[in-house]
């Protein structure tokens, strides 16, 4: 399912990362690695906040439909 159908607070871990190339490339240098463990932390207007290797980013919806868990 799609990062977006996470709920708050659940841990899960990336399967897969979608999209096109440069789209992969870029959720790949933030953190969003299959294997990596992903925790949504709440969701903001048309952001996804999360925490990955004990960062936070908000990456937007779009790209969080991408990211496969």
């Amino acid at each position: 399912m799609p990062l977006t159908l996470a709920k708050a607070g659940e841990e899960n871990i990336i399967k897969k990362i979608g999209g096109p190339p440069d789209t992969r490339l870029f959720l790949e240098k933030l953190g969003f690695v299959p294997g990596s463990q992903v925790t949504v932390i709440s969701k903001v207007g048309g952001n996804v906040i999360v925490s990955i290797k004990e960062s936070r980013v908000a990456v937007s919806r779009e790209m969080a439909s991408k990211i496969i868990i």
